[in-house]
């Protein structure tokens, strides 16, 4: 679903669509599959429900697994949400462990 894409991104593409819940969000599985595949050391126990953190054209925001939302689907609250095109299949970056901690950190994000 993501390739390498510079030294601080992944690059891939979803379905995004505008939703009504307080922070982006993806399926379960496919949060913690992404955890698991992008973020793991491979050092001990990993935690598979930190947040991921994504980029939709200029803005970055912790995303969180849902059940209820559709296998491959990025549900990002309206307020983010580029209109008036969506939902429609984007490019979307995920930041690498490194990226993403530094931002969750900058964010002040509690997980």
């Amino acid at each position: 679903m993501f390739e390498q894409f510079s030294s601080g991104y992944y690059l891939g593409e979803m379905y995004v669509e505008p939703y009504d819940g307080a922070r982006a969000a993806i399926h379960c599985d496919d949060h913690e599959r992404m955890n698991e595949q992008l973020y793991a050391t491979g050092e001990g126990v990993e935690r598979l429900d930190a947040p991921l953190v994504m980029k939709l054209e200029t803005t970055h925001f912790p995303v969180l697994g849902d059940e209820e939302v559709p296998a491959g689907t990025l549900a990002v609250p309206r307020d983010l949400a580029p209109e008036p095109s969506l939902p429609d299949r984007r490019r979307v970056f995920l930041a690498k462990a490194d990226r993403a901690h530094e931002l969750l950190r900058i964010a002040g994000f509690e997980s």
